[in-house]
């Protein structure tokens, strides 16, 4: 029985969980191959995998990503982020953690940051309305 570990990714409300296994390199997004994905989502999925290549010579994992809510580029990076921990989590290679976090911190940590919310009678988080007095 091959052995199956988790890992998940968030990026402003959108979440990505990874299952990770042994297998033949087969990465899929919400059951999509990720070679589907637009230029620009595959290149940021890719970069966790080349990494990965690079450090430990091959790449025989299988990866099924599933993702929700948030918008599209949310559920990529989100996506990004679940792959990239798994591959850490799975290997146990602290020399591919090392390689990660040194080309993006982002690929393991999570931006935290989130929208301010609106303050009571004004239409947006900072900027007051401005009073003439004239």
């Amino acid at each position: 029985m091959a052995i199956q570990m988790m890992a998940s990714g968030k990026r402003k409300t959108a979440v990505a969980k990874a299952a990770i296994k042994e297998g033949t390199g087969k990465i899929t997004i919400n059951n999509v191959n990720y070679e589907h994905l637009p230029f620009f989502h595959k290149l940021m999925i890719q970069e966790p995998l080349e990494i990965t290549k690079n450090i430990l010579g091959n790449f025989n994992f299988d990866i099924a990503v599933t993702t929700q809510g948030g918008g599209v580029e949310g559920r990529i990076d989100a996506s990004r982020i679940a792959i990239s921990k798994a591959l850490v989590i799975f290997t146990k290679s602290a020399e591919l953690r090392k390689a990660m976090m040194d080309y993006d911190r982002s690929m393991l940590i999570a931006d935290v940051r989130r929208k301010e919310p609106y303050k009571p009678g004004d239409s947006k988080a900072r900027s007051k309305r401005q009073k003439s007095y004239r």
